[in-house]
């Protein structure tokens, strides 16, 4: 670097040599990094290793596609791939548009507030095998509560878990009534977090409540609503526990879902083809989401 001195002469100040990177912080990556290596890739590398085998809790024998071949020709595939379609794209969007409105009810000056919160959150905590049995017994078409209750007023109540075309939807609902709340506080946090200047800006200018909603609120609701859709989505494509609790895939196949399909064929033996089976699931649900996040995630930067 050149200096000029007090005599009008110009030196050369010779550069500080430049510090090495620091390795230091780097370190702090690695408890995120082996845990995730021990719960999610390792046993994701596993899984894709035993998918290519027929194996036992002893010994694996190498058979290539074969699982998947297998797995693609099982005759109620096909039905349990549309049922699971229907069952998440049902579930995710009715949380999106329950969970909205809840979030505004529960944002505005309504009487009891903190109360009917703690209510619409609570199914959210409860056991999801505890739900499934309950409103088994609840949907009985003989002696259930809600039939009953229907035929007090002179209607008489369909088999809700019973009736091949109500079985998926019925399930379908209860997975809303459970997971309406956390879609709920998703929504109230985005709410919160909308400058009130927006809303007292527009009250100013005579905006009605529905253009404030329409053309403030949702626009900055875009991040929560996309949050929201991902995470229902995805539960509602692996969801498993619910169903077999409720309806064990049935009436017959009716309500099976892909988890249903691939757990029958572990509880018959076949390991390598129920692993098959879970990197399918595996791939539908990235093939799905991937997408449609890097959408969502798009219009949310570009609004």
């Amino acid at each position: 670097m050149a200096v000029a001195t007090h005599d009008g002469l110009v030196t050369t100040r010779p550069r500080a040599p430049r510090r090495a990177p620091s390795a230091y912080s780097n370190w702090f990556y690695l408890p995120a990094a082996l845990i995730y290596g021990v719960l999610f890739l390792v046993p994701t590398l596993a899984s894709l290793f035993f998918s290519l085998t027929r194996w036992t809790l002893f010994k694996a024998e190498f058979i290539g596609l074969a699982n998947f071949v297998q797995f693609f020709r099982e005759p109620f595939l096909y039905q349990g791939l549309i049922n699971t379609l229907i069952y998440g794209a049902m579930t995710s969007s009715l949380k999106v548009v329950l969970g909205m409105m809840l979030a505004l009810l529960l944002t505005s000056d309504v009487f009891g507030r903190g109360y009917l919160r703690l209510v619409v959150f609570f199914p959210t905590l409860v056991s999801t095998v505890g739900v499934g049995i309950t409103f088994t017994v609840l949907l009985n078409p003989q002696y259930g509560i809600i039939n009953e209750s229907l035929a007090l007023i002179g209607i008489k109540g369909p088999g809700w878990l019973t009736d091949p075309r109500l079985a998926l939807y019925s399930v379908g609902l209860v997975d809303v009534w459970k997971g309406v709340g956390l879609a709920t506080v998703i929504y109230m946090a985005g709410i919160a977090a909308i400058p009130p200047d927006y809303t007292e800006a527009s009250k100013i200018d005579g905006a009605t409540a529905w253009q404030r909603f329409w053309n403030i609120t949702l626009p900055l609701l875009q991040p929560a609503t996309a949050t929201v859709i991902i995470l229902s989505l995805i539960g509602g494509l692996r969801s498993f526990d619910l169903i077999w609790a409720m309806t064990r895939g049935g009436p017959g196949f009716t309500s099976d879902v892909i988890a249903s399909v691939i757990y029958k064929q572990y509880q018959a033996g076949f390991y390598g083809l129920s692993t098959a089976g879970n990197v399918v699931l595996l791939v539908l649900v990235a093939l799905i989401i991937i997408p449609l996040s890097s959408f969502l995630n798009r219009r949310v930067v570009q609004e």
